[in-house]
């Protein structure tokens, strides 16, 4: 067998297999926690519908695909992006990755969001009338190694440790990707494979002194005492994607570049991403004009009690452009995307990316 052939049944083996695990785990839709961990990160693929699971390469590719971190052109690049998400949620995201020869490309990431102050309430104080405030902490720490296999095949793993903690409660957490890019699938040149699984792990659940309150036991004379509350576990949002990448030369420095993706997951309806980008390759400097789409199977879910519908996926059309400048030495990568979103502001995001 040809080691190209091989590869690929290999591929479709595994997304097999996971295609019918994540199948059996989407009959628990919105039992799942960490959405945190589904929150993406740079300007590039944002901009192309979050459709980059084939085409991301170097140190983004960490969260949407870790089989691309090997494919980075420089010897070591750091990235750092911030996002404005949901409901004033801030998320800042960092990133390094570097080369080491024949062992393959090692990468590091840290993402972090902010909620602000909240205010504290209680049973005693229910309008939080005393002034005291709080702040959520959700922190996830990511290390990835990605290598290639053949001239067309690289392989990627990344593991992620998370941090959830509320007030006096918290929860941690492991969660793994597995990911692997085929170039000229087929022998069609330009033409891309990626298949990725993230967020595998065991469960979550919460713990901490928040959960101890004053009660009297029913029944009996005693006087009051703690009890603690006990805490359900929650699964961490699982996810098998498939998508395909395409690159062709458009004109003398003119480059065009289309990308999809399937999203098989157990925390909502599966999802599609579309996306493409537009590129003039310059002397020293690389201009990008983006945009994609993401819409989901059944985009409208029954409401338990009224029975009515509400929009189950709130993400639509994403829009971006990008600038790269080639210093000697040194690459700068600038990205902007814009994601439209039912029901709140848009999100809006700015990468920067070093290559050295």
């Amino acid at each position: 067998m040809k080691p190209r052939t091989f590869y690929l049944a290999l591929i479709l083996c595994v997304l097999v297999f996971c295609v019918a695990e994540v199948a059996a785990q989407n009959k628990r839709l919105g039992t799942a926690g960490a959405s945190e961990l589904l929150i993406p990160v740079g300007g590039r693929d944002l901009a192309m519908g979050s459709s980059g699971l084939a085409t991301a390469k170097g140190v983004e590719a960490l969260y949407w695909n870790p089989a691309g971190v090997s494919r980075m052109s420089a010897s070591a690049e750091g990235m750092f992006s911030y996002m404005s998400y949901l409901a004033d949620i801030k998320v800042s995201y960092a990133a390094v990755a570097g080369k080491f020869g024949g062992l393959g490309s090692l990468a590091f990431s840290l993402k972090s969001l902010s909620f602000g102050d909240i205010s504290l309430t209680s049973e005693d104080d229910p309008e939080g009338r005393t002034g005291r405030i709080y702040s959520p902490s959700y922190v996830t720490l990511g290390l990835g190694y990605s290598r290639a296999l053949t001239d067309a095949v690289s392989a990627g793993i990344a593991v992620k440790l998370i941090s959830e903690r509320i007030d006096l409660v918290s929860a941690n957490g492991v969660a793994f990707d597995f990911g692997v890019q085929y170039q000229q699938l087929a022998g069609f040149k330009g033409l891309t494979l990626g298949v990725a699984v993230k967020n595998i792990g065991p469960q979550m659940k919460f713990d901490g002194p928040g959960l101890f309150h004053d009660a009297v036991p029913s029944g009996t004379r005693r006087p009051e005492q703690k009890f603690k509350s006990e805490a359900a576990s929650f699964e961490l949002p699982s996810s098998i994607e498939l998508g395909l990448g395409y690159e062709i030369s458009l004109a003398d420095r003119l480059v065009g570049r289309a990308s999809g993706v399937f999203d098989n997951n157990n925390l909502s309806e599966n999802v599609y991403h579309f996306g493409g980008e537009i590129g003039y390759l310059g002397e020293g400097v690389q201009l990008y004009a983006r945009g994609g789409y993401s819409l989901s199977e059944n985009n409208k879910r029954t409401l338990p009690v009224s029975g009515g519908e509400t929009d189950s996926y709130i993400y639509g059309a994403s829009l971006g452009a990008g600038i790269v400048y080639m210093a000697p030495g040194i690459n700068v990568t600038i990205d902007y995307a814009w994601r439209d979103v039912k029901f709140f502001d848009a999100n809006n995001v700015v990468s920067v990316k070093l290559g050295f």
